[in-house]
């Protein structure tokens, strides 16, 4: 799982260079394994093991606790990787070992391994606030293993090659949600202790690949920018004004990820307590929430590796991010005129075909628009930013729509969401 060139032959200064050799697909897969397990890791527990184990705790109180549990994890999302990033971007051959003295692998693998131990002890807490305290230490490791994961692609991939690698690379955010729900709904029965630790397994163990066998461009000392407190919490704002371009698609990410926060966080609530699968369908609402995870998972794989290409070759990126906004909207207005299960279907497809192709082409247009090669993790963190903490502004909208204006108003809520996303993106100027 090597690239063409490897850091013994190339001198240190590749770390801040522009890529110009193709990745092979050895590198490829070994990053996207390590991005399915930190998806399986933070997805899964977010859609059905944390809605499972706070209706156990308190059912009355789910629809708060659930968005209060989210919102918090969000916050240390924010937090925890943009310093996760400007921490990566720092660091140096000293002390590494092999492959381990690059900038990336040994935050990828020490973030994976506190996650994973993070999960293990979250399966058996039974307070709302020992789910949440364990939530929020979960969020920050899996979000700093997001930021050298994130830095990976204009670390090493050249912008012709991005969107069809961001493609592949963004599919196991779909793949990893699906596979983790079959994982805990069908194998473990929907028990938290056992499903918590085959992800948390799971979560490390598909790190390893890419950390140990992949190179990773070390960072001359003489090329290190000295760490500060006072300039990490200056660098969390980048002037508009100075990088308009960046900050456009930072909010385009913002308005996607929070139509996504919105629309997708109490969908099994939903199917239970609005379309009532067990009544009318004769199948729990977590065994729905499955189906429609896997038509919506379909979907992404195919629009998102298709995207890319398309993207790559047409060299048109803004166009394919309005089109995929626009289908998420129409997905998020099917729902709020047609609460049934058969539209709920046709919505995953729906989602997951606009979704898909923004997973591809919107990766590829940040990282055009980064300000600086010696931050770009840090500045992915930024935009990291724009991923996570829509869920926990998304949390404070949804539930009190969703619990005093019902699940239509949040659908609709949804779809101006999305369509404003797919409106900002032509604000960017840069990026065709």
């Amino acid at each position: 799982m090597t690239e063409q060139s490897t850091d013994r032959d190339l001198p240190t200064s590749l770390a801040l260079a522009e890529p110009t050799v193709h990745v092979r697909p050895a590198w490829i897969t070994g990053l996207s394994l390590a991005s399915l397990g930190m998806w399986m890791a933070a997805l899964t527990p977010a859609q059905v093991l944390l809605p499972i184990q706070l209706q156990d705790i308190d059912p009355r109180t789910k629809l708060l606790t659930l968005g209060l549990v989210s919102a918090v994890g969000a916050v240390a999302s924010v937090l925890a990787t943009p310093l996760a990033g400007a921490l990566s971007d720092r660091t140096t051959p000293a002390f590494g070992i092999g492959r381990l003295r690059g900038r990336r692998h040994r935050w990828t693998l020490a973030m994976a391994l506190l996650g994973a131990a993070c999960m293990i002890v979250l399966g058996h807490q039974r307070t709302v606030a020992g789910v949440a305290v364990l939530w929020v230490l979960f969020s920050a490791f899996q979000n700093g293993e997001y930021a050298s994961l994130s830095a990976a692609i204009p670390d090493h991939v050249p912008i012709p090659q991005r969107a069809t690698v961001a493609g592949w690379v963004g599919m196991p955010q779909a793949l990893g949600l699906v596979a983790g729900t079959v994982l805990v709904v069908d194998v473990f029965d929907s028990k938290l202790v056992p499903g918590y630790l085959a992800l948390s397994l799971l979560f490390f163990a598909l790190a390893i690949p890419f950390a140990m066998l992949t190179d990773d461009h070390p960072l001359d000392p003489a090329h290190r920018n000295p760490f500060s407190w006072r300039k990490l919490l200056a660098s969390y704002w980048i002037s508009p004004k100075e990088y308009p371009d960046f900050a456009w698609a930072w909010l385009t990410r913002f308005l996607a990820s929070l139509a996504i926060a919105m629309g997708t966080l109490y969908l099994l609530y939903f199917l239970r307590d609005k379309i009532h699968l067990e009544q009318h369908y004769h199948m729990s609402a977590a065994s729905g929430l499955l189906i429609l995870i896997v038509i919506y998972t379909v979907c992404v794989v195919i629009t998102a590796i298709v995207g890319g290409m398309i993207s790559d070759r047409m060299g048109k990126r803004k166009m394919i991010v309005t089109v995929s906004g626009a289908l998420m909207g129409v997905a998020a207005l099917l729902l709020t005129f047609e609460e049934t299960w058969p539209a709920s279907q046709v919505a995953a497809v729906l989602f997951g075909v606009g979704f898909g192709a923004y997973l591809a082409v919107d990766q590829a247009l940040i990282t055009q628009v980064l300000p600086a090669a010696k931050d770009r993790a840090k500045d992915l963190g930024i935009i990291n930013i724009a991923i996570v903490g829509p869920t926990a502004i998304g949390s404070a909208i949804a539930a009190p729509i969703a619990d005093f204006l019902g699940y239509p108003a949040l659908f609709g809520a949804t779809a101006i969401v999305a369509a404003l996303g797919s409106a900002v993106v032509w604000k960017i100027k840069t990026v065709p």
